[in-house]
């Protein structure tokens, strides 16, 4: 009868400390009964439309690539911050990274047509000279113009309807090149024709906007680098801003080593030579050159950064436009510019135009001092031959012929040079 009665006595001992134990387990921790944080917020730029300049379309560029700006898969260099700020908007351009995947990031480049602070002038010179107030909308006071209203009425892209525009892209235009950018601007459906029907009102304003401002982006947009042109890829608009391929200013490599500064070198007479003599017999030559005009990819290829003061003549169908309609002027002449600057006569551009200017303002700071003598005697010498301009075209292209001669022994083949590397291997070419 006792065992029993200890029997029965530990099993009620073991239950209660089992209660004993579930009680515990069930009494609410201090973690427990504390307010629950807050869920992980997502840092997040705060684009504003006036930061990307679409508060001012349709007197903007596009809105092709807006969607990838605000799904966060365009984004400046502070990309990888805990706190993502937007960089000052006074900047001209900016370092951006770039994705299709979320995953895999490229370098790339957004940029303004014109500084923010000639934008808002130009934008005040609008309103103050069309409809005489301080403040307006552009896009009204535009359309109220002669030339839009032409524009609007026109089937296709004509010479008179861009005579008088200061991008040096449209001082001898020809019927071919104006086609050319109706069918390739890519900021519309792309529709494959001369014509006009596919463009809207509005796009017909973006694009009479962007040509009046800065042909960059319509450049790397009718002559695209699949194609094989020196250009970086062109990869959309927002507002006023432009993305494109990444490069580093030609700048970036005056103190670049002797055989990187000979390459690069070469590289920019075989530029020039290019946009001289092509199939598609188009002559293109610079108004201005400095030390962004060029850029240098990550692999070392070296590509017009710059494309703004590039002017076109049409080898094959001439300019139409005589000089006398050139100096038509009105409002969208005036965007960007003095509507007092005169025009350079198309018939007085030459061969040697672009070649004189590169001599002068870049090959010497790019190959300065940096060869053992004779050699970078004799490259100086050819160097002041080329940018005295003295000489006919076909005595300066000699002068460079000469230079481009004594520079390819001093280029290297190596990893550095990936563009064309290890072709350079098994190559006479380089």
């Amino acid at each position: 009868m006792g065992r029993w009665i200890c029997y029965i006595c530990s099993r009620v001992a073991d239950s209660l400390m089992m209660l004993l134990v579930l009680a515990l387990s069930c009494k609410p921790s201090t973690a427990a009964i504390a307010s629950p944080s807050a869920p992980h917020v997502k840092p997040s730029y705060s684009f504003g439309r006036t930061f990307l300049g679409l508060d001012k379309c349709n007197a903007c560029i596009g809105t092709s690539i807006c969607k990838k700006f605000f799904k966060e898969e365009i984004r400046f260099d502070t990309w990888l911050s805990s706190h993502l700020k937007l960089p000052p908007s006074y900047l001209l351009s900016y370092s951006g990274n770039y994705t299709d995947d979320a995953k895999s990031w490229r370098m790339v480049d957004i940029t303004r047509l014109t500084s923010k602070y000639q934008h808002d002038r130009a934008d005040k010179h609008i309103c103050t000279s069309l409809l005489k107030t301080k403040t307006c909308s552009l896009e009204h006071a535009l359309r109220r113009t002669q030339r839009f209203q032409k524009w609007l009425r026109a089937k296709r892209l004509t010479p008179d309807l861009v005579q008088g525009l200061s991008s040096p892209m449209l001082r001898c235009p020809s019927q071919r090149l104006l086609d050319r950018i109706v069918r390739r601007y890519a900021e519309v459906p792309d529709a494959g024709s001369i014509y006009m029907d596919h463009l809207t009102d509005r796009d017909k304003l973006r694009l009479l906007y962007t040509l009046s401002v800065n042909s960059h982006p319509i450049l790397l947009q009718i002559f695209p680098d699949v194609e094989g042109w020196p250009f970086p890829r062109y990869l959309g608009s927002c507002g006023r801003l432009v993305v494109s391929a990444s490069t580093r200013p030609l700048r970036d490599f005056f103190g670049a080593a002797p055989e990187v500064a000979a390459d690069l070198a070469l590289q920019l007479l075989a530029v020039l030579r290019s946009m001289g003599t092509n199939d598609l017999n188009y002559f293109f030559y610079f108004t201005h050159v400095d030390a962004g005009t060029f850029g240098v990819f990550s692999n070392g290829h070296l590509f017009i950064r710059d494309a703004s003061t590039l002017g076109i003549i049409d080898k094959e169908e001439g300019s139409q436009l005589i000089d006398d309609q050139q100096e038509y002027k009105d409002i969208f002449s005036c965007l960007t510019v003095d509507c007092q600057s005169a025009f350079v006569s198309c018939n007085s551009i030459g061969e040697k135009h672009s070649l004189v200017m590169v001599c002068q303002e870049l090959l010497p700071k790019l190959l300065k001092g940096k060869f053992l003598q004779p050699v970078q005697e004799k490259i100086d010498s050819f160097l002041q031959h080329c940018a005295d301009g003295l000489a006919d075209d076909q005595g300066v292209s000699g002068a460079v012929a000469k230079l481009a001669e004594l520079l390819k022994p001093l280029r290297s083949c190596d990893s550095r040079f990936a563009y064309r590397y290890p072709d350079c291997k098994y190559s006479d070419k380089y």
